[in-house]
């Protein structure tokens, strides 16, 4: 299941007499989060330093959360930073109950650089604070409200997860902004204490609590409701794969060369995803062909109904069809089919290109950015979810770092982009392309068939109209309301599915990965094929943002028949 994970940042001296307190207040948090959430099990990131991010990590426990526990360094050595006895037994027991989270290019620094308080050990804390603030839904700040006093303090992370931020010595890599562009994902929970040698900021009382977003810092009393309902659909969709447990696990999964076990979890969330997109897919169709068939059939009793007096009985049944197509529209519209299937595709399809990108060992070059990262930047908080998807699908390679060789990376290229007319997503746009080609020829011949037929129809009632007996004439002016209402719905049908958008899209993606395949042929350097897979998953992420959005107009709407 994917949980809701909560990060913390806190800090180490707080004052003695709120202890219990704030201990209050943050069983309070979560026990809010449990009701308001009951399908998202809740993970908390802490890296168990002293004061309140141990206080908190003993409250998650007993409240029932999983802990990851990223350390700014090697356990032996973040000891040292421990002077209480007691301090250093509850990180001892708290390391025993969780799973430590080896930050990459984190643990591999040099003893000696590390061993001594001084920048580069700085260095490490601040990293490991904007891990946790980059990999969480929530972060929870056990905070005075000062502003920073040292590299990789409370306040600096609680800016970073508000603004984007980044401490003092960690660069920023800069990022194009996507296209899902807009609104602030950043979620923070204030507790506000008091320190051993200070007060907190102007403005505030110790013990307050609320919420803070990025676009508004003041605290609020209450979960803003775009999150709310962000955090409501990461809920539904782990309903939806409770619900059909059986049949995903049963279905057939996509064939990879060697996994490594990295990707195992975003594998197993993106074969989720990606099966129930297929299955709203379905749906979807199921109910936009009843619905179109239904709105033909109505045109056609109404035009019988009007031409045929003897046919009174007609309009009853344009009545009954009108109904069973709203019934259908409504169904589809409470049950969620069309964004559920909008939704999942997106989920699913920015999965596949994060399990690949980790696969081949594509990573970005500042230490605090991590490959969930580059997935579907800043969108707007409709999306989001899928966003924090990704980003608590991340957290499990984390605990499982590997370093992706060479073949690892023939893999994926053999797998992702493939060969014409053989393999791979460049096989699957080429045969796509040609299947939707061939459907909207259909289409378009039905348009003319019914065009001419109709003119034909014009003519030769203009030709002979005064030869004709009455009963003739409303046969045909019947059958060319016949051959528009086909010809009208049939096209109206190809718009609702974006045939022509579709067949635009799967070109396009035809050619961006026609020419990585060149691209890829043209060189034997491992560094310039991950950069070309790179940019091949940023245009892909891209395009399907763009399919998302145009497609999430199109639903099965009733006013339409």
């Amino acid at each position: 299941m994917i949980p809701l994970v909560v990060g913390v940042t806190s800090h180490r001296d707080i004052a003695a007499g709120e202890v219990d307190a704030i201990r209050t207040r943050v069983r309070e948090f979560f026990a809010l989060l449990q009701a308001a959430f009951p399908q998202l099990p809740i993970v908390l990131l802490s890296s168990l330093a002293e004061g309140g991010d141990q206080l908190v990590a003993r409250e998650a426990l007993a409240c029932g959360a999983r802990l990851m526990a990223p350390l700014p360094l090697p356990p032996d050595l973040y000891l040292d930073d421990f002077d209480d006895a007691a301090v250093r037994e509850t990180f001892h027991a708290l390391c025993g109950e969780a799973e430590v989270v080896l930050l990459p290019r984190l643990m591999d620094k040099p003893r000696h650089a590390i061993d001594a308080p001084g920048e580069a050990r700085d260095r490490q804390y601040a990293t490991a604070g904007v891990y946790i603030a980059s990999h969480c839904h929530i972060l929870l700040a056990l905070w005075d409200g000062n502003d920073a006093a040292g590299l990789g303090g409370t306040a600096q992370i609680v800016d970073y997860h508000l603004t984007g931020t980044p401490p003092g010595l960690i660069a920023r890599h800069a990022h194009a902004r996507h296209v899902l562009g807009g609104g602030n994902e950043s979620l923070l929970y204030h507790v506000v204490c008091s320190r051993t040698d200070g007060g907190t900021a102007p403005g505030l009382r110790p013990l307050d609590t609320g919420w803070r977003t990025g676009d508004v810092p003041a605290l609020q009393g209450r979960m803003p409701d775009d999150f709310r309902d962000m955090f409501a659909r990461m809920g539904e969709f782990n309903a939806e794969c409770a619900s059909h447990a059986a049949r995903i696990g049963a279905a057939p999964r996509e064939r990879h060369g060697s996994p490594c076990e990295a990707t195992a979890r975003i594998e197993d969330v993106f074969h989720a995803a990606d099966w129930l997109a297929l299955h709203f897919r379905q749906r979807v169709l199921l109910a936009l062909r009843l619905t179109f068939t239904v709105a033909a059939l109505m045109g056609i009793a109404f035009t019988f109904y009007a031409h045929l007096p003897s046919n009174n009985a007609l309009i009853y049944l344009f009545l009954v069809l009108f109904a069973t197509g709203g019934a259908t529209a409504l169904i589809a519209h409470r049950r969620g089919w069309h964004r559920k299937y909008l939704d999942y595709r997106a989920l699913a399809e920015g999965l596949r290109i994060q399990s690949y990108w980790r696969r081949a060992g594509i990573v970005t070059g500042a230490d605090h950015e991590f490959a969930h990262e580059n997935f579907l930047q800043k969108q707007n908080l409709e999306l989001g979810w899928i966003r924090n998807v990704m980003r608590a699908a991340s957290l499990y390679p984390s605990t499982h770092p590997v370093e992706p060789d060479e073949t690892s990376l023939r893999e994926v290229i053999a797998e992702w982009v493939g060969e014409s007319g053989k393999s791979g997503q460049l096989h699957y746009y080429e045969q796509k392309t040609v299947e939707r080609t061939r459907l909207h020829r259909i289409t378009t011949a039905v348009g003319r068939v019914s065009l001419w037929g109709g003119i034909a129809i014009s003519v030769f009632l203009a030709l002979f109209a005064t030869r004709l007996h009455e009963g003739a004439k409303v046969t045909l002016v019947t059958v060319m309301a016949v051959l528009s209402i086909v010809a009208a719905v049939r096209e109206a049908y190809a718009y609702r599915k974006a045939d022509r958008e579709l067949i635009r899209q799967y070109h396009f993606m035809q050619r961006i990965f026609a020419t990585a395949r060149a691209a890829l042929d043209r060189t034997t350097d491992p560094a310039r094929q991950r950069a070309i897979l790179h940019a091949l998953g940023e245009a892909a992420l891209t395009e399907h943002a763009e399919w998302t959005l145009m497609q999430r107009e199109r639903h099965v709407e009733h006013s339409k028949l």
